[in-house]
């Protein structure tokens, strides 16, 4: 096979595929980048031979970056994506069987939050002959399968090379789709070992430097009509901002038009923080974790406009938020399938150029001042509200209920968000993404004048949080903007591997783990929707016994209903090679984030929080169905709450 030009370079498919990577640029707002500027890995058989021969080759245009566990460096690859607004993203390679079904997960968040990740797995031996190789999958009624079958209904491309030349069509279209941002999410590249040996002449132009423009597409003038129209006949519109308007950089575009008409701006997760510069029209969070008063206005809104948001449940609190009877909705999305929910009349369009239109249209409509004033009535309560439960020099009541042990701790997990909140500076970054942390963030976080917040709560991954924090500090190298992980211990006793590659790679980031003895978020779920706790603290089994022999002999097993057990995480992540303290008091925990700001290896400073102890409930219903039959005494009551939630539930469009 010859070139246009009549030049080839013969070189392993490996070789390849890294040489075109490393020839790979994305273009926005005229910037121009390394679109894919390194790639994480972990060697076995399935890839040494070939992506580890290649990646050492060609380490000077794609350099390597090593890790511990696939998914957790998957999950770095995403948040450095996420980080970078889809303009950037790195590559993961991992080893054939359990190392490509390692970053399953961190496939699925990628593809469900919308962020650019290039995973490249080994596979099984594509000529067969020396079957069934090590962590084969056979399968008898298919052979052509191998478990990286398993990325394909969870990524948004999904290929396996078979063929060297493969790679000609390929690799464009995987590429693409990552440029794509209403169909970008996991692109999978399964690449069989033997195949990435194999040699072809490529022509020599595939290899040369590729733009790839991140579009913004224009709105229809009819649409922007259309959805102004509607606007203009509301009197309590409120606008409801996703992780669109970030990923679009449409921050200033946003606050204009809610200057300019007053409509109140309430922030999804993935919007936190979406405004920078808010007015009295900024409303906090919105949704299960949001803001009570926030909620407030939800209900009684007459229109809503939803910009750049996917309206998961925890926003739309399970179809029961949108109270109003004649509520209409419209939207601003780039994709028309997210534009679409709630029935509303949409404007398919990147959030920037279309709040921009919209602004234009919208010119002289004020919101009514009745409405105004329920919107800064509602905000100072919620101001109030928030500003006594985060504050760290009041002394928390300890009580049985919220400290049933008599733990050692003397501040909530609130008050630690208030030290953090005391401490942000302009460019600091805080990152939560599964359990309690985010949604204590998403009520109470103040993500404005550059305090931003980086949630993951699409897909509510556990694990994410830590490696994340590597992927922001690769995006944001500047040691002046404090890069800070909020997790709880469950989270951290999950995945703290990753320290050690932030460690070895010289990173400075701190992660904060609020040691509350369990997952309990999800204990405080329980006792509202199942009325009675089991087995979400980390507690010792007492007596100790083998459950497992207890049942086959017919003995009842003890329960986890000792003492707390005790986990040393200041020596499990000392021993990981970050620097590690434990702190107790606000005044120590002050101290200790002041003394390593400026620290230059990762950083774990453990909080001793209260257990139970939460943060003002958002007062919105969740639809999560307790036992329709039990004996138990409490579930009862519990169904008789959830049922009259039920009631208030509604669709639209």
């Amino acid at each position: 096979m010859s070139s246009s030009s009549g030049k080839t370079i013969r070189l392993t498919v490996a070789q390849a595929v890294v040489k075109y990577i490393s020839a790979q640029y994305s273009v926005a707002d005229g910037e121009r980048q390394r679109f894919v500027p390194a790639a994480f890995g972990i060697f076995g058989h399935g890839n040494v031979a070939g992506l580890g021969q290649a990646l050492d080759e060609y380490n000077d245009d794609l350099p390597f970056i090593q890790g511990r566990n696939e998914q957790a460096l998957a999950h770095a690859a995403i948040a450095f994506a996420k980080a970078s607004r889809r303009r950037q993203t790195l590559a993961v390679t991992a080893s054939i069987g359990p190392g490509a079904l390692n970053m399953v997960t961190a496939a699925g968040l990628a593809t469900v939050n919308r962020l650019p990740v290039l995973l490249l797995p080994g596979d099984t031996y594509a000529t067969r002959r020396q079957g069934p190789v090590l962590q084969q999958l056979e399968n008898p009624s298919a052979p052509d399968i191998t478990v990286n079958d398993a990325f394909r209904p969870i990524s948004r491309f999904f290929d396996r090379i078979t063929r060297p030349e493969q790679l000609l069509t390929s690799l464009p279209q995987a590429f693409r789709v990552l440029a794509n941002p209403v169909e970008t999410g996991a692109v999978v590249v399964a690449l069989p070992q033997d195949i990435q040996s194999h040699a072809f002449d490529y022509p020599v132009e595939f290899f040369e430097p590729n733009d790839w423009k991140i579009r913004r597409p224009e709105p229809e003038a009819d649409d922007v009509r259309a959805v102004a129209a509607i606007i203009r006949k509301a009197t309590k519109p409120l606008i409801i901002a996703g992780g669109g308007v970030i990923y679009s950089g449409a921050t200033a575009e946003l606050e204009a038009l809610a200057n300019a008409t007053g409509i109140p701006v309430a922030e999804t997760f993935g919007g936190k923080g979406a405004i920078q510069n808010p007015g009295d029209w900024h409303a906090w969070g919105i949704g299960l974790e949001g803001s009570p008063e926030t909620n407030r206005l939800v209900e009684q809104a007459d229109v809503i406009i939803h910009v750049g948001t996917r309206l998961t449940d925890f926003a739309t609190a399970s179809q029961s938020i949108f109270q109003n009877p004649g509520v209409q909705f419209v939207s601003l999305n780039v994709s028309e399938f997210d534009g679409v929910k709630q029935g509303a009349q949409t404007i398919v369009a990147d959030a920037k150029v279309g709040l921009t239109a919209l602004a234009i249209e919208m010119s002289g409509y004020r919101v009514p001042s009745a409405w105004t004033k329920e919107i800064q009535t509602r905000n100072t309560a919620w101001v109030a509200a928030r500003n006594a439960a985060i504050d760290p020099d009041v002394v928390f009541p300890k009580t049985e209920a919220h400290d049933p042990d008599g733990t050692d701790a003397v501040i909530t997990q609130g008050q630690l968000l208030g030290v953090l909140q005391e401490h942000a500076r302009d460019g600091d970054i805080l990152i939560a993404g599964a359990g309690g942390p985010p949604g204590d963030v998403q009520k109470v976080w103040d993500a404005t004048n550059g305090r931003f917040a980086h949630l993951e709560f699409g897909f509510s991954c556990m694990g994410y949080e830590l490696p994340a924090a590597i992927g922001v500090r690769f995006a944001n190298p500047d040691p002046a903007h404090r890069v800070t992980t909020f997790i709880g211990d469950g989270t951290f006793l999950m995945a703290p591997t990753e320290l050690v590659t932030a460690a070895q790679e010289g990173l400075p980031l701190t992660v904060v783990v609020s040691e509350n003895h369990g997952y309990q978020v999800i204990r405080r779920l329980q006792m509202w929707r199942v009325g009675h706790h089991f087995g979400n603290e980390f507690r010792y089994r007492e007596p100790s016994a083998n459950v497992v022999n207890d049942v086959v002999t017919d003995a009842a097993p003890p329960r986890l209903g000792g003492n707390y057990i005790d986990v040393d995480l200041v020596s499990i992540a000392r021993g990981l090679g970050a620097r590690s303290e434990r702190v107790r008091t606000v005044e120590e925990f002050r101290a200790v984030l002041n003394d390593t700001r400026s620290e230059s290896k990762p950083v774990v400073i453990v909080v001793a929080t209260i257990p139970h102890a939460n943060l003002p409930a958002s007062d919105v219903w969740w639809d999560v169905a307790p036992a329709e039959v039990s004996d138990a005494p409490w579930l009862p009551a519990v169904r008789d709450d959830y049922n009259a939630g039920l009631k208030k539930q509604r669709w639209h469009g």
